[in-house]
């Protein structure tokens, strides 16, 4: 493989950390009208999955 699973792995482990800091940002809000249209709980749930299973494909593969 050209990129390997754990810089994968990685990468979604950075995104996941950026959606629930964004999450709590969003859930601390001044401003209750300023809602935004990101689905950042969706996001993390995502990036935390993809982040195991690279990380497991990594595993399995050395």
């Amino acid at each position: 493989m050209q990129v390997s699973m754990l810089s994968v792995s990685i990468g979604a482990a950075i995104l996941f950390a950026i959606a629930e800091v964004a999450g709590w940002r969003r859930n601390n809000r001044r401003d209750v009208d300023k809602v935004g249209f990101m689905p950042w709980r969706g996001i993390a749930l995502v990036s935390a999955c993809v982040a195991l299973f690279a990380l497991a494909f990594w595993i399995q593969q050395r």
